[in-house]
């Protein structure tokens, strides 16, 4: 139980913290319950290996999906992997063993890595909007001014951007003094929970990383609604007949916003909430497991290229005869 749990006697040589592990609470639920938990998260997990990885396969073996907007679908499916394999994992780890001790440099480098990813995603998701944007309000200047390139170019800034700007955040959470208390009521190190252990003043780190989590997540989103502003207005001054097709090429896209920017800004706009018990830590399995999941889906569903080269191996597949593959 945690109330037995002891910290291990600190050396002159310990961090400055004062605390060299946390205790990670996880679901405290009744093993029955943790068990049905983990396996329904290990299949979500499973799923969204298997979706994410298909899309990436597919994009990258196929001539026909060698276009900007399926490159950057498979860096947003990668994205994703690395993302929920920083956590789920350890998170299927922590309900079996009913919690878990994780070190303070541990603790530091799992919020860093999915801060990051969740920064790239955001940075990623404003790039493929420019490429809806150019493909369908600038279409004659469209090869020049995205083609496989200079796609791949704004890929790897978005990828640098988000793990550079990360590490002022992370420089800001080394600034702040934790003692006493070493137990994280979460089932990851997440921003909040770590706020809680500190024993020092925190409103100064609280402003930094709430500026900085703007640029990062605000000005993306706000760059991507002003593209579809632009997107939308185009659409209405075509011809009715052709108003469906052309806006069917960023339904997918305009779909995976909405549910990815909807579960972010509602963990992060109601981090106080207890209407529930751990509402906190349901609130975070919207954006950690629901958008990993349904990105492929939806891109598979709503995408006819995507549709035809999977149907395609699919047919290739089926009238392969299995047991001569193994002589």
């Amino acid at each position: 139980m945690v109330q037995g749990w002891k910290l291990p006697s600190l050396s002159k040589t310990d961090n400055k913290t004062g605390i060299p592990e946390f205790r990670i609470l996880g679901f405290q639920i009744s093993y029955d319950k943790r068990l049905l938990l983990f396996i329904i998260f290990l299949i979500v997990y499973i799923m969204i290996l298997t979706g994410n990885l298909l899309i990436i396969i597919l994009v990258s073996t196929s001539h026909r999906l060698q276009y900007p907007m399926y490159i950057l679908l498979s860096n947003l499916s990668a994205s994703e992997i690395l993302f929920t394999s920083c956590i789920i994992p350890n998170m299927l780890y922590i309900i079996l063993a009913d919690g878990c001790t994780m070190s303070y440099a541990g603790c530091l480098t799992q919020f860093y890595v999915y801060g990051s990813l969740i920064s790239t995603e955001c940075f990623l998701l404003a790039v493929m909007s420019y490429d809806r944007y150019l493909a369908i309000c600038n279409p004659l200047h469209y090869n020049s001014l995205m083609n496989s390139n200079i796609c791949v170019q704004l890929a790897l800034w978005s990828w640098l951007m988000g793990f550079l700007l990360s590490v002022a955040t992370m420089v800001f959470v080394t600034d702040i003094t934790f003692c006493g208390d070493n137990v994280i009521n979460h089932f990851l190190c997440d921003f909040a929970p770590l706020l809680k252990l500190a024993c020092s003043d925190i409103s100064r780190v609280e402003l930094q990383v709430f500026i900085l989590s703007c640029s990062i997540i605000i000005c993306p989103f706000v760059f991507i609604v002003l593209t579809y502003v632009s997107i939308l207005r185009t659409i209405y001054s075509i011809p009715a007949t052709t108003r469906k097709k052309t806006f069917s090429t960023c339904s997918s896209h305009l779909t995976v916003v909405s549910i990815y920017y909807g579960t972010l800004m509602f963990m992060y706009s109601a981090p106080s909430v207890n209407v529930f018990h751990d509402a906190n830590k349901i609130l975070s399995l919207l954006y950690i497991i629901v958008t990993p999941l349904f990105n492929p889906i939806i891109y598979s569903l709503r995408n006819y290229e995507i549709q035809q080269i999977l149907k395609k191996y699919l047919t290739v597949i089926r009238s392969m005869k299995w047991p001569e593959i193994f002589l």
